[in-house]
């Protein structure tokens, strides 16, 4: 009997990081937490918002950095979002110095918990679905992490989930998730210190609380490009090798 315990309490401790995770998104869906990230909530209340900013900037930020890692580490849809509403209420350095930091701290929870927990499970039963990682990660996990974070070809979540089901260590994924949001992470906080001037875009919406968030208009093609290129030139050792183990 005790022996028997022994494993069943280590599997207990093993899913529990992720069964939380797990409860908490559910209880964040419950609530209606993603509803309230929505950019038209954003609009109306930007004037409360940075009234308090100006008064309890300390606690501000605590609560900033807390709700973006929740976010992230819950895979609620509003990243780009908050990095907006970060650099409007703290301006572009600071803004999206703190959405950097929270972005890169939630992925490493949910990094974290997913291998602990499910890992082995999920690696073995995944099969075609991580095939088109596989084999980037297998050559070179770091730079090729590095292009997805840069090019956001994949959702967020499912780039979190993949290096920790496919083995990846966690200094270079942090590294990898660092380095590869930091370029559109500090693009959208400079939008987001713009804010008004997109809203005086369609001031009506305002009134109306129909304001949407438009990524094809926020992005722009100079944007996409850039980080495109970025992505291109991540890929370039992984590329490198190939062309070298090919060669007589």
């Amino acid at each position: 009997m005790a022996s028997d315990a022994a494993p069943r309490r280590s599997a207990w401790l093993r899913i529990a990081p992720l069964a939380a995770i797990l409860a908490l998104m559910a209880a964040g869906w419950a609530f209606g937490l993603p509803r309230s990230l929505s950019f038209s909530a954003l609009v109306q209340s930007r004037a409360d918002l940075a009234a308090q900013v100006q008064v309890h900037m300390a606690w501000s930020i605590v609560l900033y950095v807390v709700l973006y890692v929740g976010v992230v580490a819950l895979s609620i849809p509003g990243g780009i979002l908050m990095t907006l509403a970060g650099g409007f209420l703290f301006g572009w350095l600071v803004g999206g110095a703190l959405a950097l930091v929270s972005a890169t701290a939630g992925a490493v929870l949910i990094f974290l918990a997913a291998r602990t927990a499910l890992a082995e499970t999920l690696a073995a039963r995944a099969g075609p679905f991580l095939s088109r990682f596989a084999e980037g990660f297998r050559k070179d996990a770091f730079n090729y992490l590095l292009f997805l974070r840069l090019v956001p070809v994949f959702p967020f979540w499912l780039v979190n989930l993949a290096p920790a089901i496919l083995g990846m260590r966690l200094a270079p994924y942090a590294l990898a998730t660092f380095l590869g949001i930091l370029p559109g992470t500090i693009a959208f906080a400079v939008i987001g210190a713009g804010l008004d001037r997109i809203i005086a875009a369609e001031p009506a919406c305002v009134l109306e609380g129909t304001c949407r968030l438009r990524l094809k208009s926020l992005l722009g093609p100079e944007l996409l490009i850039g980080l495109t290129a970025l992505g291109l030139i991540a890929l370039l050792p992984v590329l490198i090798r190939v062309v070298r183990r090919r060669r007589p």
